[in-house]
């Protein structure tokens, strides 16, 4: 399987939701499955099946994440040496060249990725256009509504 890039914080959080998942979670939906067995019959039991349902749930995203950890390549942007260059990690401060407007992102793995948190995939097509160019560079991206230039103003490794 392919090394799955990830940043420091990005690898964090994920460990987070998997212990919260094995410590927490799955011995609750256990005992709520055990609970749900005592009532009775199990063919007509609401509780049994939402709680099998979730154990599943619970069992795959276990499973998920676990698989995506071991295949981790985690990436301390504070450590990156790029010669001002844009690169995975990197947080890049940019101007869309028509507008005028400035916005921050950060280049993260696809599992790291929420817009509202100005973190984007490494995937998307803003950063895949901004990898490789440094501050002062203008990148072209297709998007939907055609293309937008964006001037680097700043490239920083944080």
């Amino acid at each position: 399987m392919n090394k799955v890039p990830l940043t420091v914080t990005g690898a964090e959080k994920m460990r987070a939701e998997l212990h919260d998942l094995k410590s927490v979670q799955r011995p609750y939906i256990i005992s709520a499955i055990a609970e749900a067995r005592s009532h009775g019959d199990l063919s007509e039991n609401a509780e049994y099946h939402a709680a099998k349902e979730r154990q599943g749930f619970i069992e795959g995203r276990i499973a998920e994440l676990e698989t995506k950890l071991a295949n981790a390549e985690i990436i301390d942007p504070a450590k990156l040496h790029a010669d001002g260059r844009c690169v995975f990690g990197a947080t890049v401060h940019l101007e869309d060249v028509d507008k005028g407007a400035t916005v921050t992102y950060q280049i993260v793995g696809e599992d790291e990725a929420d817009i509202k948190l100005n973190k984007i995939s490494v995937n998307s097509p803003i950063a895949r256009s901004l990898i490789g160019k440094s501050a002062g560079d203008v990148a072209e991206v297709q998007a939907p509504g055609g293309v937008r230039e964006y001037e680097i103003l700043d490239v920083k490794y944080v």
